[in-house]
């Protein structure tokens, strides 16, 4: 079994300007990539798990959304932090067109996105990590009983919202230098 860093997109990797879906949209946020740069040196999987309710709302489409996650790719491969997989949810309840709008297990808090990258890439949940900006991010990972659970978030709701025993850091920036202190 291998171990892995799960990383939410918006928010975390890039800059949530909401609905982000083109590489000229991106600003990837300070410290993402000396982060996952140590977690591969360490030898962990990032995996990308995120929601995506702006295919489900007719924003942008899964091809967009394809298009612009190998382009990111491309990115951490030049900064030497391949990204070894991208799970994502276009569904969304409410606000969903068509067969994106149901209620789903891949849709965080839901568990799904992270219990099929677990399946399909070997990764033992218990020695993992994910990395979120939400609680919802949390709370998926707590389900699957995620070993260590990190909120990048100065945002006191989400903060106040967050399982207890998640490690809550105000920045990325400030979880690349806690990470790089564990070694």
């Amino acid at each position: 079994m291998r171990r892995a860093l799960f990383l939410d997109r918006d928010g975390i990797v890039n800059i949530d300007h909401g609905y982000v879906h083109r590489p000229d949209q991106v600003a990837f946020v300070p410290g993402i990539f000396a982060l996952c740069r140590e977690a591969a040196a360490r030898g962990l999987l990032l995996v990308v798990a995120t929601n995506q309710s702006g295919i489900g709302r007719g924003l942008y489409t899964e091809d967009n959304f394809h298009a612009l996650m190998r382009w990111m790719g491309e990115r951490f491969d030049h900064e030497g932090a391949p990204l070894h997989a991208v799970e994502y949810c276009p569904d969304h309840p409410q606000h969903g067109i068509g067969r994106y709008r149901r209620e789903t297990p891949r849709r965080k808090p839901g568990p799904g996105m992270l219990l099929d990258a677990a399946s399909a890439h070997g990764i033992a949940l218990g020695a993992s990590l994910m990395l979120g900006d939400k609680a919802s991010d949390m709370q998926a990972a707590l389900a699957v009983g995620i070993g260590t659970r990190i909120l990048a978030s100065e945002d006191a709701a989400e903060v106040a919202k967050a399982p207890a025993g998640t490690l809550v850091l105000p920045s990325v920036a400030a979880v690349a230098a806690w990470f790089a202190g564990t070694a």
